[in-house]
């Protein structure tokens, strides 16, 4: 069985995946608490798959998840947005990128990152900064194991509402005090549990595009996967 994952391994690394799913509780594929049967027969649960462990061990930057945890909203929208990141993140590269590049891409996922963890926001600002003194393939190994480590943490509604504002503070010189109160109340119900995360973001959009400010427009926050997908009418 080892064998045979290393060399599927092998393969799956030459078709440029952008994530992976596989099958709860399988003694080869099994990614979180698969059942270990022990000499003295007790069994436990902390387990991992023979092939997942071998496809995380030779892609730890692929989005990989089981399919049972997919039934959850929370992880399937989390899932779904690390594999478009990692598609964007792995084209910048393919793309003969220059430094000016990476800042560019760097500044539209800013707030998707912040929403996920404020740490690797700071650190990644950081490398950024510095990218000039590192080998372009130190930089982007960096980078993009950074990003795409930071991701898996599961944005919480208190750290979106947070972003939600960071937001809407662009608007508030333009906004009637109305106008302002309708969105602050917003994201407040969505902080609640009142509301779904769509509600917010789609009046947000709305203003960015009325009142035409460039750096939210760009926003990967503001539409991380294809909106046909309604990921975000249920968080």
């Amino acid at each position: 069985m080892r064998k045979f994952a290393e060399r599927r391994v092998t393969q799956l690394e030459r078709l440029d995946l952008s994530g992976y799913i596989l099958k709860r509780d399988s003694p080869s594929c099994g990614l979180h608490r698969v059942r270990l049967h022990h000499g003295n027969g007790a069994t436990t649960r902390n387990g991992r798959g023979l092939f997942a462990e071998a496809l995380q061990r030779r892609m730890p930057n692929l989005p990989i998840e089981e399919e049972g945890r997919l039934h959850d909203p929370r992880l399937r929208d989390n899932w779904i947005e690390r594999v478009f990141a990692y598609r964007r993140v792995r084209s910048l590269w393919a793309s003969g990128w220059k430094q000016a590049d990476l800042v560019a891409f760097h500044t539209n996922v800013k707030l998707m990152i912040l929403a996920h963890s404020p740490p690797a926001y700071t650190r990644l600002g950081r490398l950024v900064a510095a990218g000039k003194t590192l080998s372009r393939d130190e930089l982007s190994s960096r980078y993009e194991t950074e990003l795409m480590a930071a991701l898996t943490k599961l944005a919480t509604p208190g750290r979106n509402a947070n972003v939600l504002q960071h937001m809407a503070g662009f608007f508030k010189k333009e906004l009637d005090p109305d106008s302002r109160k309708e969105l602050c109340d917003l994201i407040d119900d969505y902080r609640r549990g009142l509301t779904p995360l769509v509600a917010p973001l789609t009046l947000i959009a709305h203003h960015a595009r009325r009142l035409d400010v460039p750096y939210l427009r760009a926003q990967t926050f503001l539409t991380p996967h294809p909106r046909e997908l309604m990921l975000r009418n249920h968080v």
